[in-house]
């Protein structure tokens, strides 16, 4: 299978389009944190609430509510256009309206419940060690890390989609003896319908331990050869094989501490510039929520870095033991005209934003291991 020329072209505009509303939605957010520090409504908003209550069991909740509402109602045209109309325009998309907003419901109860609850633990953790909450939170979300990786595929993505166990029998064997040559347990391998959201395919190996499985989109099985399969598969093993979530978090809980850590340091400096109670002041969420998007968008590249380092590695170890080149190759070239990506992005671009190597350059990686083993 050779690169869909239109679809390269789609694809392009289609990227540079995702490009210019992430620098937007970036740019809506620092300037509206940046209102709040600059106009003090932090403290406006802190005193309303203080009217009624100051628990600090309802003050931060109340807090982080009031202060993330109107950016989400100022950003729910763009929100709509990224997610509803632009995939629709570009045939990525097979949700309905009724579907997408109900996604977005639920989406938004969740994000919204985990995270009032870290916050909640971050200000407990500030009232009573405001010296080493930082040192103490990063701990908390190494735990949290693990338990929403552990549950993910059996609590979280089930009320997105519907997964059910694979009916073709030669293909589960295939998977199945594949993730044992991995050294990897399984506990079944599922279907799930992402065809009902859009025209994508993916696949994965999801949750730890008792809940790790083989999860495929029903747009890879019914659209992608077995042999095409297999070397998706073989290529989520290789994370596996080096341990890539392991040191995944590893690296993540040192960057959340020392995100954690200058936050800290951003935030004593504002308790003092604008006089706030203390860490544990509601109203000290702005400069803790700037410094977070200012140190993930610094650390970003880096990031991205990494794990273009690792999926390089996952590559060669599908190459290695598969031995099917010329499939990967297929399923990689499927994968750009099916999923509409980018084959060769501007060199800044993948860079900065791109935690996977190019179509193009998976493509070379697997015509040099064909020339090399024949």
């Amino acid at each position: 299978m050779n690169l869909d020329p239109e679809r390269q072209q789609k694809a392009q505009e289609y990227a540079a389009i995702g490009r210019k509303i992430f620098v937007i939605e970036l740019v809506m957010q620092l300037v509206y944190v940046l209102a709040w520090l600059g106009l003090d409504l932090a403290s406006v908003w802190r005193d309303q609430i203080y009217q009624f209550t100051t628990s600090m069991w309802l003050t931060v909740p109340l807090f982080a509510i009031g202060f993330s509402l109107p950016l989400m109602i100022v950003g729910a045209p763009l929100d709509f256009y990224s997610g509803f109309t632009l995939p629709h325009r570009y045939g990525q998309s097979e949700q309905t309206l009724r579907s997408w907003l109900l996604d977005q419901l639920k989406g938004l109860l969740l994000s919204g419940v985990l995270g009032l609850f870290v916050l909640q633990i971050i200000y407990f953790l500030m009232a009573f060690a405001p010296q080493t909450w930082w040192l103490w939170m990063a701990g908390v979300m190494l735990i949290f890390t693990v338990l929403l990786s552990n549950l993910a595929p059996v609590l979280i993505f089930p009320l997105f989609f519907t997964f059910k166990p694979l009916e073709d029998n030669e293909l589960v064997t295939r998977l199945t003896q594949l993730a044992t040559r991995a050294g990897t347990r399984v506990q079944g391998v599922f279907v799930f319908d992402l065809s009902s959201k859009t025209t994508a395919a993916n696949a994965a190996l999801m949750g730890l331990g008792n809940t790790r499985r083989i999860v495929l989109g029903d747009t890879l099985v019914n659209q992608f050869t077995t042999d095409e399969i297999e070397t998706v598969l073989a290529h989520e093993l290789g994370h596996q094989v080096h341990h890539d979530i392991m040191w995944g978090m590893v690296i993540q809980t040192g960057l959340t501490l020392l995100g954690f850590w200058l936050a800290n340091g951003l935030m004593q400096w504002g308790v003092t510039y604008w006089n706030y109670l203390g860490l544990a002041d509601p109203a000290t969420l702005p400069l803790f929520i700037i410094a977070m998007l200012m140190f993930s968008l610094v650390t970003m590249p880096l990031n991205n870095l990494w794990s273009r380092w690792r999926e390089v590695m996952a590559d060669d170890y599908a190459l290695t033991m598969t031995h099917m080149p010329h499939a990967f190759i297929s399923a990689m070239t499927r994968l750009a005209n099916q999923n509409l990506a980018e084959a060769e992005p501007p060199a800044w671009v993948e860079f900065l934003l791109h935690s996977h190597p190019s179509i193009n350059k998976r493509v070379a990686q697997a015509q040099a291991f064909a020339q090399r083993h024949g």
